[in-house]
């Protein structure tokens, strides 16, 4: 039994009877000593502290047990099973990531690219209704990952991603308009599409701002990260002999286009300087973006006061089989 409950806890207060019971015993057993004193009843003292004499005070206790088992069954005893019903409506999610070579920059830690990489497998982890999608972009654009609820092949898709899979440039608006084209079917009741890039829109044959009314015709909200420190940023690069230095290089990130997307579709636009405020935005939109959870609960009372009256029962039976036997009363 668990989650004992009483439905008529109110007949808990007839337990003021057993003390009652105790002083009317105690009174009753003072009045029936006679302290006269006669001749030849010298052991008699002895004889009354006997084991046999002493037990004659479990009849009273098995007597107030029962009571006290018939005022809990009284009570009412009940046990609550309890369960929920849970019902939940996820978010699918497009996951579009930059992966052009100044994605290479040492402002991040190790770099842009893998610092995204990581923040967004821990945003993957910590949404467990949701679908996920990952779109790739620089030059030109592909689906990574298409949409799934399996979180595992999202994180091992963000972890195979690197440099040097397609053409080098920044075509945000492919980007873009591919990952509209992976969730534009869905039937989910938000649909959302994170965009990171940290340059300007130099490639592709779609605009961001034409991807972007795209995406709000389809009722699709875009988050748009802009990913780079302010002023110059360390960038790996060959020299003319083949060796890799590093060099500062503006950090260039068009603000502007990236703000207009995320008005056009209802999102907003972030500006990222470091891993922490990486991890901060993501955190954001984590909480901007919350799966609907609907959930009813439901209870069951089942009677319990059975076990105490049986027990009431076997104790008053043996009570009264000792009272008449072992302890019976000689005319």
């Amino acid at each position: 039994m668990s989650n004992i409950e009483f439905a008529y806890p109110a007949f808990f207060y007839a337990l003021v009877l057993i003390p009652l019971m105790v002083a009317w015993y105690l009174w009753r057993g003072r009045k029936g000593s006679a302290p006269l004193k006669l001749s030849g009843f010298e052991n008699l003292e002895e004889r009354t502290r006997s084991s046999r004499i002493w037990f004659r005070h479990l009849l009273a206790l098995l007597r107030m047990a029962v009571v006290t088992l018939i005022i809990v069954v009284l009570a009412r005893p009940q046990s609550s099973n309890q369960w929920e019903q849970v019902t939940t409506e996820g978010i699918d999610i497009v996951i579009c990531m930059d992966v052009s070579g100044s994605m290479r920059a040492m402002d991040f830690r190790p770099n842009r690219l893998e610092a995204s990489k990581n923040v967004g497998i821990e945003f993957v982890n910590a949404r467990q209704d949701d679908r996920f999608g990952l779109v790739i972009f620089a030059g030109e654009s592909f689906t990574q990952c298409p949409m799934t609820t399996d979180r595992a092949v999202v994180v091992n898709f963000l972890k195979e991603i690197n440099f040097g899979v397609i053409e080098d440039g920044t075509a945000i608006g492919m980007g873009l308009a591919t990952a509209v084209n992976r969730v534009k079917e869905s039937k989910a009741k938000s649909r959302v599409i994170i965009l990171l890039t940290d340059g300007v829109n130099n490639s592709g044959d779609v605009g961001p701002v034409t991807a972007a009314e795209i995406a709000a015709g389809f009722g699709i909200r875009v988050y748009t990260i802009g990913v780079g420190s302010k002023g110059n940023a360390p960038i790996p690069v060959q020299d003319m002999f083949g060796r890799t230095v590093t060099r500062n290089m503006p950090v260039e990130i068009d603000e502007g286009v990236l703000q207009k997307i995320a008005e056009t579709t209802g999102g907003t636009y972030f500006r990222a300087t470091d891993n922490n405020k990486l991890r901060e935005i993501y955190q954001e939109i984590d909480q901007l973006e919350k799966t609907r959870l609907d959930v009813k609960h439901f209870s069951k009372n089942k009677e319990e006061y059975f076990p105490f009256l049986l027990m009431a029962m076997i104790i008053l039976l043996v009570e009264v089989l000792l009272r008449y036997t072992i302890f019976r009363t000689i005319p």
